[in-house]
């Protein structure tokens, strides 16, 4: 039986590593698109700005940032945690502290996209 390539010398994989790579390519056009978005709607007065976010393509590409974001700096936070803090309860509650703040900052954004793209 042969291992795995790019499994690393645990044999288990590196998934988070992988994660954070397909992530931060995946952020290059999300981050160009969000960007001609937000260019686009710089000449525009309130109501026009929240009409154009109302439509789905704008929407999407917000969302997606959003989420693709908070994956990746929540895979960030927490390779660091655990390269640089070598107490097992203070890592372990970094952990969860890291994910806590991930999914409050994460519910809280798409809660203000969704409402902008839906009233």
């Amino acid at each position: 039986m042969s291992t795995p390539r790019f499994s690393g010398s645990a044999k288990s994989g590196t998934s988070d590593a992988w994660n954070m790579r397909v992530t931060s390519v995946a952020l290059i056009p999300l981050t160009i698109g969000l960007v001609a978005i937000v260019l686009s709607l710089s000449s525009k007065d309130y109501a026009a700005a929240r009409a154009e976010l109302g439509h789905p393509f704008p929407a999407i590409i917000l969302l997606l940032f959003i989420l693709t974001g908070v994956f990746h700096m929540k895979l960030g936070m927490q390779s660091i945690i655990d390269d640089y803090v070598h107490d097992a309860h203070l890592k372990e509650w970094s952990l969860i502290a890291n994910l806590g703040f991930s999914v409050s900052i994460g519910l809280a954004c798409v809660y203000a996209a969704l409402k902008l793209s839906f009233s």
